[in-house]
């Protein structure tokens, strides 16, 4: 493989390199914007060998970062360098886990077919057809209009025993009393976390990779969401799409949070996500967009039924 990086390493440490990104190939995505240049904030050879292996697999720059920290910090000895030793441990990159006096309200561990909705209207069909975990991402400029529809989306949910995350609008959700709110990353600088652990309500945080997953474990949410898995033309998403083999990297260092596989499931790949330790997978298109949606939700709660690993 063609380097891209204007690597001054010296050539030893590159072959190390080189052999280390052919060892982790099925790691490797094409990122949307490419590196030439690796910067490092430390002068150990592993650390930098790492990173610039990192960088070449396509992980974002401060994924990259975590990455050679924690390999460093497992072994930082070059002549004891060891191509097997990527990290998987979560306290190398402080990653704690829930935290009984410091968590939000915890939620299953299993939350099994996970569909997000556009409408309050498909809430009340979705859980009629069985759907045990349900989340309302109503988009609208008009407050009135979503005001009504988080309402509506939560009175409906009242009615029936599985749990309703509101996208986005957390202070409506406290208001109406919602099982718990969804928050992407964006979302995370403005919300107010006491207010919304205070009020009772579950937290699920969307990540796109490791450094996100740390900042996410920093808040100790009910659940963790890991993606985008496969390509989704559903929202401009920040990073390229991660595949199955960076999902498998990420549940061994979250696995402790409940955990949902999000951006592209659908009934081709289900399989292959859930052996990968989540538990639950997030749907749009295929059950929504189904010609039939009972049918769809039937045969998904099926393959999840028979398919999920223990986690």
């Amino acid at each position: 493989m063609a380097s891209k990086l204007n690597s001054q390493l010296p050539k030893p440490y590159l072959t190390i390199r080189d052999q280390l990104i052919a060892q982790y190939h099925p790691l490797q995505i094409e990122q949307r914007e490419h590196h030439t240049f690796c910067n490092f904030s430390d002068t150990n050879p592993v650390y930098q060998i790492v990173k610039e292996a990192c960088i070449e697999l396509g992980f974002i720059e401060i994924d990259a970062e975590a990455i050679a920290q924690a390999w460093q910090k497992n072994n930082p000895l070059i002549d004891q360098f060891n191509h097997l030793d990527w990290p998987v441990t979560p306290d190398l990159f402080q990653i704690k886990g829930p935290n009984s006096e410091t968590s939000f309200p915890t939620c299953p561990k299993k939350l099994g077919l996970y569909v997000v909705a556009p409408t309050a209207d498909w809430i009340e069909k979705l859980f009629i057809a069985g759907v045990p975990t349900v989340q309302l991402r109503f988009k609208s400029d008009n407050h009135h209009a979503i005001r009504q529809e988080v309402k509506k989306a939560v009175e409906i949910a009242k009615e029936f025993p599985g749990q309703l995350f509101i996208n986005d609008f957390w202070e409506l959700a406290i208001e109406f009393g919602a099982y718990g709110v969804h928050l992407g990353q964006e979302d995370l600088d403005t919300a107010d976390f006491n207010v919304i652990k205070t009020n009772g309500l579950r937290l699920g945080i969307s990540t796109h990779g490791v450094a996100e997953m740390q900042r996410a474990d920093q808040i100790s949410p009910s659940y963790i969401a890991l993606g985008a898995i496969f390509p989704t033309n559903l929202k401009i998403m920040p990073t390229a799409p991660q595949g199955l083999a960076r999902l498998d990297f990420y549940t061994k260092l979250v696995g402790s949070y409940p955990l949902v596989g999000i951006g592209g499931v659908d009934e081709t790949n289900l399989d292959a996500v859930l052996k990968c330790r989540v538990g639950s997978v997030a749907m749009v298109r295929s059950v929504i967009n189904a010609p039939d949606y009972r049918a769809a939700i039937s045969q998904l709660q099926a393959k999840i039924q028979t398919t999920q690993v223990d986690i």
